[in-house]
């Protein structure tokens, strides 16, 4: 998992105290990449400088809220974001979920609940980003979210890299249609069955020999999909 402790971790609080304590909590942790921010402004301008791959966001915040901040990047970036605020409304909770929020941790916190919920974020959104995935007739390449076929390069767009993600941390299992959507388009997933229908059509193209006698992600009719890997 060593991986992961180099992903960029960005806090964002109004308590100076509160930010050392969890830049301190995630150092001991084996955390190597972590930028501070204790107002909106300042967070949207290291989500723009520092590119963080993880966010631990509470919602008061001096210039706005955290709920505010999550809307604008989410116009922008699927970023995993962990609500971690005073705020235990379930009101509240369910609101963060509803902007696309992973998961949401409320203060007083013991700091193991904080690091295992972080790992378990990192975990399911990030896997070994170096590996090559190698199916019957293309290989893809997390990295660069390419798909390599018959010495042809394919691009994955944002959606095509979540649903092959979370179809590969799934390997030869079947991935129920729910868990997808919810996979790739957060808590408020329904009613986008015929968009993944659509994307799961485009991948398809990019990684069979025939798309329409698919050998690698095949459907698993009342279910959902299963992505085949060579040599498993």
């Amino acid at each position: 998992m060593d991986y992961l402790k180099t992903k960029n971790i960005l806090l964002v609080d109004d308590e100076e105290a509160l930010l050392d304590l969890l830049e301190t909590i995630l150092q001991e942790e084996g955390y190597t990449n972590i930028a501070k921010a204790k107002t909106m402004s300042e967070a949207l301008n290291r989500f723009y400088d520092f590119k963080p791959d993880v966010i631990i966001l509470d919602i008061m915040l001096p210039d706005g809220d955290g709920f505010q901040f999550l809307s604008k990047i989410r116009k922008l970036s699927d970023i995993p974001v962990l609500f971690l605020s005073a705020k235990d409304a379930m009101d509240d909770q369910y609101h963060g979920f509803s902007l696309g929020a992973d998961d949401y941790l409320t203060k007083p916190f013991l700091p193991k609940d904080l690091t295992l919920r972080l790992q378990a974020i990192l975990r399911r959104t990030y896997k070994d980003e170096s590996e090559i995935v190698v199916l019957k007739y293309a290989q893809i390449r997390f990295e660069t979210a390419e798909v390599i076929r018959d010495n042809e390069v394919f691009n994955l767009t944002a959606k095509e890299f979540s649903i092959l993600q979370t179809l590969y941390q799934n390997a030869n299992r079947i991935v129920t249609i729910d868990g997808l959507c919810q996979a790739v388009w957060g808590d408020s997933y329904y009613g986008y069955e015929n968009s993944l229908m659509a994307h799961i059509r485009r991948i398809r193209e990019k990684i069979e020999k025939n798309p329409s006698s698919p050998e690698s992600l095949i459907t698993i009719k009342g279910l959902g999909y299963k992505l085949i890997l060579e040599g498993r």
